[in-house]
């Protein structure tokens, strides 16, 4: 019976690192650009060609302090300035480096029972806001995490005259029984994507 369940640990934990291996090969093909004409990124406030959108994307996620797990390699950027952020749009990719803010929550709440807010205790934050303008209609967007090995991808419509907000809010990975609470320390799970409030995925 041992054997037969670490058989199943050892096919399961393969099955994570090829799964691991293809997400990064994704994220490095979707971090080159195939084209530079999708998107630009808006620095003023001049009016915007007919047919065009301005976008403002937003984009958050709060880390662990860098050294706080032992094992993590030294080359890791969680906790540490210029954690990258991938975004792209019909084959348009960009790169932003993002400097993050030391951000502090309580661990336990008034009552002193442990907090239930995701992004309690102490952490960086990494916030990312950008506005770009691109032509009204269709487009695919991924959003890539390669600190994380994380990509997502979302098919949005824009038209033409409004100003769009697209939102991604992240959702966390859980802490150990008995505490069934999600936590920034154990890492991003999923991206909830909304586009103008609306949940689009």
């Amino acid at each position: 019976m041992k054997r037969i369940t670490a058989s199943v640990s050892f096919v399961l934990f393969l099955m994570v690192l090829t799964g691991c291996g293809a997400t990064a090969k994704m994220i490095a093909a979707k971090s080159q650009s195939e084209r530079a004409d999708v998107f630009t990124e808006v620095t003023d406030a001049g009016a915007k060609p007919q047919g065009h959108v301005d976008m403002v994307v937003k984009v958050n996620i709060k880390t662990h302090m860098a050294g706080y797990y032992s094992g993590e390699t030294e080359t890791s950027l969680h906790g540490k300035p210029g954690y990258p952020f991938v975004l792209n749009i019909d084959g348009q990719a960009v790169v932003w480096k993002v400097d993050g803010r030391e951000d502090v929550k309580p661990a336990y709440d008034e009552q002193g029972k442990t907090s239930t807010d995701p992004e309690a205790r102490k952490g960086i934050k990494y916030t990312l806001e950008k506005k770009l303008r691109l032509r009204e209609g269709a487009h695919k967007v991924y959003l890539a995490l390669p600190e994380d090995t994380y990509l997502v991808d979302a098919d949005i419509a824009l038209r033409s005259g409004e100003e769009a907000v697209l939102e991604f809010k992240p959702l966390y990975w859980h802490k150990h029984l008995p505490y069934n609470i999600p936590t920034f320390l154990k890492g991003i799970r999923k991206y909830e994507i909304y586009l103008n409030t609306t949940k689009i995925k």
